[in-house]
């Protein structure tokens, strides 16, 4: 009785992370507030020579520069005294800052997927273990008070996955990523998170496969693909207790289902 109360309460769990919808919302590719791109070269890239990486780049090379652009006139005009021209650039730089600007591309998209987590590196962990207290102090999902917070915690999990491909937390920081995005109803991308997880260490010891095979299945409709994943997480990720009664039943309604169609 217990077991299917706590697996009736992680359905609900699950389904407040997710959500109706079947599209990325892109709410966790926001930029943070309060955070900065680090400055790069100058440089004009055109489209016809460059790829997605590259004008991604190009676009936050480019944010920056206006951003650096817009406080030098704040020093000019304070130093000459100049209140009214003050007014209107300290306006635009207030816009620029609510402005929402995206990262477009996540790190989980340009890793590769047959990498190895399996190296200490003390770095890699105090970075992870930033965005653990970062998502600690946002709220429990899926209750978060402080979504800049998540983002900022985002951002660590990723900072691990871009600096240190290789380190043991590189797993830990997917699939805690992955519920992040799974909060903002980025749902592919939570998924492809959730998917590296278990790529770079297969035995993880999160229900990553678990959790890949619910969003496939509920949100991205995608029956064949989670029917599969569910049946690998039976094998792989026993030790779940609280997953395995909901994906057995999901197996045999999915096998039913198909058999059906057929």
């Amino acid at each position: 009785m217990a077991r299917t109360v706590f697996t009736a309460a992680l359905i609900v769990l699950l389904t407040a992370l997710i959500g109706c919808r079947t599209s990325d919302t892109g709410r966790g590719q926001l930029v943070p507030t309060g955070t900065q791109p680090p400055p790069g070269p100058a440089s004009v890239i055109t489209v016809a020579d460059a790829g997605e990486v590259d004008i991604v780049e190009q676009v936050t090379i480019t944010r920056q520069a206006y951003r650096q652009s817009l406080e030098s006139l704040v020093r000019y005009y304070t130093s000459v005294g100049d209140n009214r021209k003050l007014g209107w650039v300290n306006k635009e730089l207030s816009a620029l800052d609510t402005m929402p600007k995206y990262k477009y591309i996540p790190e989980a998209e340009v890793a590769r997927p047959d990498m190895e987590a399996s190296v200490p590196i003390p770095e890699a962990d105090q970075v992870y273990m930033e965005g653990v207290q970062l998502e600690k102090k946002a709220g429990p999902l899926p209750f978060a008070k402080n979504e800049n917070l998540l983002r900022l915690a985002l951002d660590k999990y990723n900072q691990v996955i871009r600096n240190h491909p290789s380190s043991d937390k590189s797993d830990d920081a997917a699939f805690k990523a992955g519920g992040i995005y799974q909060y903002f109803k980025d749902y592919t991308i939570a998924l492809l998170y959730y998917q590296r997880a278990y790529q770079w260490d297969p035995d993880t010891i999160y229900p990553a496969r678990f959790r890949a095979a619910f969003i496939l299945d509920r949100y991205l409709h995608r029956r064949a693909e989670a029917l599969e994943l569910y049946q690998e997480a039976m094998r792989k990720e026993i030790q779940f207790d609280e997953w395995r009664e909901f994906a057995d039943k999901r197996i045999r309604e999915l096998t039913k289902s198909e058999q059906g169609a057929q």
